[in-house]
């Protein structure tokens, strides 16, 4: 039998003999939250070094499990595939971002540019067995009404369909041929927003309300709160930005310092590990002029107002949580997408629609006094987003350790040893198989007739049980591809391919990360006979996951946007 994206649930559904069905005892299984920043960086938290006030999420991982070593995709829809299916982006369909499909990965198997009917999604599988599922922030996974998340299992949905637009009620969006973004609300398209929108307002509002609404249904729930902060354009209320005038005044230089010393009095990383150097391109915080460094630190401001923003509407819905008596009860689980956001959105608007340039500045006001405010796009750039990714290398976009090592923080019950660090490779495929297994659901691939894609990802219980330190061995592997840019992870060793204009060598190097975390020493020479193994793994990882690669680098559209 072949599931579709119309129709899993009650394909899904006939089928007892594979999936759990909702017993006398349902009541008991746990709750599940599942809970993403977008672009949010490795040392932002309390928690993981940051000066950023979080005091929720850091609760959480004092009360739970904090995992340092933590993988996701460099971008952000890929991450997704992945966290909602257990398997591989290039298999779920998502084998690169649809807004950069090249032409010879267009169409193909994997390469659909939203989840295929080879992936079957969580909140499907949870749904068939008696789950209340809900989700509310940013999809990114298909913009026809087949992929929306009302197609893949989701009974309650407030969701902005695009990879990114305003945080505010004006639904601006980046590029002149989507001006305006895209809601859905409850499977159907949702209109305007209220005067008073702001995203993680909004998004948390819609969170808590599902929840009150199932209160009474005695079903447990998978809610899926996908925020939309910090990702640009940044915005933030003004009196929440106030709280951070001043405090980046010293500079990203002095910043990357501070992290990484506050990082090791943590336990985040050993007391040696010395912090990947500021890039070439980016100058010295006391080179800048007064003026560019008066714009560089609002725009920092606003960020970290956006994080400690998005931190406090944590806050609420766990707040709701205990007062509605449904918080001891309840698995949440914290992660951000991929790391820290280093480009400038004006200059990669401009790549994907060369003649935008003129409509974006005329669209949008970035004055230094409207930066954050409705009405401006900008991100925080490079500099800032080197902080944010401290001790690693690179950021967003790469599958450097900076784009794709990330916070995990898991809560609540069956994690055994409250306010245990695990420094363990885990994978963002491992969350499908964790929240199944909580539920006490099986996964249907392997049926006769099926061609679901079987699971990729590795249950956390037994981390979170506290029966086993890694659910890995050493023999165990993972990889990466995206934008060409690729990379292999087997025990301690990392093999990593970046393109020159990605910030690499055009050829393979190899980090031992035990000792070498920021990616720093290439082993390659030392080491000839494991390069060569490990390169023999990305062989199979691209024959096993149907990888299709564009040439040199990322393919850039070639059409262009008529508006100027």
């Amino acid at each position: 039998m072949r599931f579709g994206t119309l129709g899993t649930v009650s394909a899904i559904l006939a089928i007892g003999t594979v999936v759990s069905t909702v017993a006398e005892g349902a009541k008991t299984k746990p709750n599940l939250l599942l809970i993403v920043a977008d672009d949010m960086g490795y040392s932002d938290l309390g928690c993981f070094g940051g000066e950023i006030n979080t005091p929720n999420i850091d609760a959480l991982a004092a009360g739970g499990l904090r995992a340092t070593d933590f993988h996701v995709a460099p971008s952000c829809s890929p991450t997704r595939s992945m966290m909602l299916t257990g398997t591989d982006n290039h298999i779920a369909g998502i084998g690169n971002m649809a807004e950069w499909m090249g032409p010879t990965q267009k169409g193909k198997p994997g390469y659909e540019g939203h989840l295929n009917s080879r992936a079957v999604s969580v909140a499907t599988l949870l749904r068939s067995t008696g789950y209340f599922t809900c989700m509310a922030g940013k999809w990114h996974l298909g913009d026809k009404p087949d992929e929306w998340p009302a197609a893949r299992g989701f009974e309650r949905d407030f969701t902005l369909l695009q990879g990114a637009g305003s945080h505010w009620a004006d639904m601006k969006g980046l590029l002149p041929s989507e001006p305006k973004v895209t809601y859905t609300r409850d499977g159907k398209l949702g209109g305007s927003l209220p005067a008073d929108y702001y995203s993680s307002k909004n998004f948390t509002e819609s969170i808590i309300g599902n929840l009150t609404e199932n209160a009474t249904s005695g079903k447990p729930f998978f809610a899926y709160l996908a925020y939309q902060a910090p990702h640009g354009p940044l915005a933030a209320p003004s009196d929440w930005i106030d709280k951070y005038k001043g405090r980046y005044d010293k500079g990203y230089d002095a910043l990357r310092t501070e992290r990484l010393a506050r990082q090791k009095e943590l336990g985040i990383v050993a007391k040696d590990v010395v912090g990947f150097p500021r890039l070439p391109a980016i100058p010295a915080w006391d080179a800048l002029s007064e003026e560019q460094r008066r714009i560089s630190t609002r725009k920092m401001e606003v960020y970290a107002a956006m994080v400690e923003y998005m931190d406090d509407q944590i806050g609420r819905l766990v707040s709701f949580l205990k007062e509605s008596g449904q918080y001891d009860n309840t698995l949440i689980v914290f992660l951000s997408d991929n790391g820290a956001a280093g480009e400038d959105l004006g200059e990669m608007i401009g790549k994907l629609a060369p003649t935008a340039r003129g409509w974006f500045g005329k669209t949008f006001d970035n004055r230094l006094e409207n930066i954050g405010r409705p009405g401006s796009c900008v991100e925080y750039g490079p500099a800032w987003a080197q902080v944010g990714s401290v001790p690693f290398r690179l950021y967003k976009g790469v599958p450097a350790n900076g784009g794709i090592c990330l916070p995990l923080i898991v809560s609540g019950p069956g994690v055994r040893h409250r306010g245990s660090t695990n420094r363990s490779p885990l994978h963002v495929m491992d969350l499908t198989p964790t929240f199944i297994e909580a539920a006490g659901v099986k996964h249907p691939a392997g049926l006769d007739g099926s061609t679901l894609a079987p699971l990729q990802g590795k249950s956390l219980w037994p981390l979170l049980a506290g029966k086993e330190s890694a659910i890995r061995t050493g023999s165990d592997w993972l990889g990466w591809e995206l934008f060409g840019n690729r990379a292999i992870r087997q025990g301690d060793w990392k093999l990593l391919y970046l393109y020159p204009a990605a910030g690499g060598t055009g050829d393979w190097e190899m980090f031992n990360l035990k000792n070498d975390p920021a990616e720093l020493n290439d082993l390659s020479a030392k080491h000839p006979e494991k390069r060569t193994a490990m390169i023999g793994l990305w062989d199979e990882y691209v024959k096993h996951n149907g990888v299709i690669l564009t040439g040199d680098g990322p393919y850039l559209p070639k059409k262009t946007d008529q508006a100027e």
